[in-house]
């Protein structure tokens, strides 16, 4: 129980930290999108062989893995916010942030598997 007047903290302060990452990786996020779509727009690919080697440029793939990056990261901020309000438990919050961390390392590896790969 609390007593009155003492403050409860749940968290450390992320505050600026957070909301700054959360702006970079959007503004990442965006400007991927916009230079994907005027890179097919450009040269529209009409099969496979096609997309391929578009994907086959090393500068779509490191670009393409930033974005990867940038939306983990963009996930983490928001599932661990989310995590942090709602789920007051703090084993059971501990054990899904730890669940959400393993999945989007999991992602990040299979997304180099995948770019480098093609």
């Amino acid at each position: 129980m609390v007593k009155p007047g003492r403050r409860v903290i749940t968290g450390t302060h992320y505050g600026l930290r957070d909301w700054l990452a959360q702006r970079v990786t959007a503004v990442v996020m965006a400007v991927y999108i916009l230079w994907l779509v005027a890179t097919m727009l450009a040269s529209p690919p009409q099969d496979h062989a096609a997309l391929k080697a578009i994907f086959s440029n090393q500068w779509i793939r490191i670009g393409s893995l930033l974005f990867l990056v940038s939306l983990f990261w963009h996930s983490w901020i928001g599932m661990r916010n989310i995590l942090m309000d709602y789920v007051h438990d703090t084993g059971v919050r501990l054990t899904l942030q730890v669940l959400v961390i393993l999945s989007l390392l999991v992602y990040t590896v299979w997304s180099v598997e995948i770019l480098w790969n093609l």
